[in-house]
This record gives structure tokens, C-alpha cells and sequence, in this order.
């Protein structure tokens, strides 16, 4: 009996401490983020400072905005770090998301080739520099996949009064369907023209013939935010670890972080998680 008792014991003691090793091995969360977070180099600057203040480990899901955001509002993410804010504002209104917070801000740019076939070099309008690409019939490569980038695209076209996805539509608008890096190669391939974020511009390699054609337009401004997905959707999202990987980028260390990210010494991205209206 007393065998059979100190067994029993055992056993209960190692399922006990297999199962405490299993939470504390899982102490990670899924943030699906936006591509230029990750191909812009800043979260391999960042999330080994924040797995060495708090332990958590940060699997990251590299997507367009919208396909970001649909992620979350499946479940498959922990939190969401997007670009888009009206859509980051649905999402929090249908009940996905708990609360938005503004992190981080930077610009959109417009890239061409150096030889600059539709004369737009050097302006500061992009909605004017847009009118020249369409009238010349120059190349321009749209991601076309629903991501922030690609809705500010689109947004720009509007201002500019032309439509680019009914009757001003042409060979010469390529959309692609995929994230900025393949843009970027696919206009420096081509010849073309396409509106990139700063940051993931300043880390892509493959420039060959392209550069800055536009730049400092204030329609080019780029916000980013991030966003528990909703517990109460979804009652697997882990809320305590979520929030704390929120808290530490809007705390005065995770925007010293961001901040301190820079390339060739030029910062990517700005931190603003206090500017109000954000």
C-alpha cells in the first residue's frame, strides 16, 4: 500500500510539474503586424528588449493590414500593430479589438526611376506627381493586397480625382497582390513608380536604378497603432501578456526603443504614443 501510495503520489507530482513547465514554456503571444514593422528591421531591434525586461516571447505574423486585422478578427492573434486607422477604429467598434493605442508615426514616399519618366522628381505634391504618372502612362506597381500602404494608395488616387480601379484603369497600373518588399523589386525591375513607407524604403537592398521622387507632401503621414484582439470574442487571447507587450511600447522605454532604431543614422520611425488624436 504504501508503495501503490508513494507512486500515486509521483505520478501526481510530475503531472503537476510537467504542466507548470508547459505554461511557463508558453509564455508568448502571436501580434499579427503589418509587413513594414518586420521589413523595416524594427522588430528585430525591439522585441529582444522587451523578451529581456518581461520574458515574453513575441511570434510575429508579417501581413498586410487588412489581412493583419482579419487575423485578428479570427482569433489567430494575440494583438494587432497596423496602419490604417479608420480600420483600426472598426475593428475596436465591431468588438475585435479592445482599445486602439497610437504608437509610432512616419511617412509614405514615392519611388521612381532615376531617369524619372513622368517628370515628377523633386515635388512636393504627390497628388500632382500622381496626375503626371497617369498622363504619361509611366509604370506604377500597387501592392494590391488590402494592406495600410495599399489604402493610402488608394486614398491619394481619390484625391488626385482619378480612378484607378474603373476608367482611368490601364496596362500601366500593375497591382501585384503582395507585401512592400515585392513591390519594390517588381518597380525596380520595371521601371516604375510606387509609394512605399520610409522605413522599409531605407532597409530594402535591391534599389538598382530607383530613389526618392516625392517626399514631405503632409497626405503622406504615416500612423501606426496597436490593438488587443478581444477576449471576450475570442477567450483563448492571452490578455494579461498582450497588454503587457502594449504597455511597454507606448512606456517611455519602448518609445526610447523605437526611437532609437535607426539606419545609416537616420530614424524610421517616431514615437507618439502620448500625441493626442493620434
Amino acid at each position: 500500500m504504501i508503495n501503490r501510495r508513494f507512486l500515486l503520489a509521483a505520478t501526481i507530482a510530475l503531472a503537476t510539474g510537467l504542466s507548470g513547465a508547459a505554461v511557463a514554456q508558453d509564455k508568448s503571444i502571436v501580434v499579427s503586424s503589418t509587413t513594414s514593422t518586420t521589413d523595416s528591421g524594427l522588430f528585430n531591434h525591439i522585441l529582444p528588449l522587451f523578451k529581456a525586461k518581461t520574458g515574453i516571447d513575441v511570434k510575429v505574423v508579417s501581413q498586410g493590414t487588412g489581412q493583419a486585422l482579419d487575423t485578428g478578427r479570427r482569433g489567430d492573434a494575440d494583438v494587432v500593430f497596423v496602419h490604417a486607422k479608420p480600420q483600426e477604429e472598426k475593428f475596436v467598434a465591431e468588438g475585435f479589438g479592445m482599445k486602439r493605442f497610437p504608437v509610432m508615426y512616419n511617412d509614405f514616399v514615392l519611388i521612381g526611376p532615376r531617369s524619372d519618366p513622368a517628370g515628377v522628381k523633386g515635388s512636393k505634391d504627390i497628388t500632382d506627381a500622381l496626375k503626371k504618372i497617369k498622363a504619361k502612362a509611366s509604370p506604377f506597381i500597387s501592392r494590391g493586397d488590402k494592406s495600410g500602404t495599399h489604402s493610402a494608395e488608394l486614398a491619394l488616387w481619390k484625391a488626385a480625382a482619378l480612378d484607378v480601379a474603373g476608367a482611368d484603369k490601364g496596362d500601366w497600373y500593375k497591382e501585384i497582390g503582395q507585401g512592400m518588399g515585392a513591390a519594390l523589386n517588381t518597380a525596380s525591375a520595371s521601371g516604375g513608380y510606387v509609394l512605399s513607407d520610409r522605413a522599409t524604403w531605407l532597409n530594402f537592398k535591391n534599389r538598382g536604378d530607383l530613389d526618392i521622387v516625392v517626399e514631405g507632401d503632409k497626405r503622406l503621414f504615416n500612423q501606426y497603432g496597436v490593438i488587443l484582439v478581444s477576449p471576450e470574442k475570442h477567450k483563448h487571447v492571452k490578455k494579461e501578456l498582450g497588454q503587457t507587450f502594449i504597455d511597454w511600447l507606448v512606456s517611455p522605454e519602448g518609445q526610447k526603443a523605437i526611437e532609437a532604431y535607426k539606419i545609416n543614422g537616420q530614424s524610421l520611425f517616431f514615437a507618439n504614443a502620448s500625441a493626442p488624436g493620434a
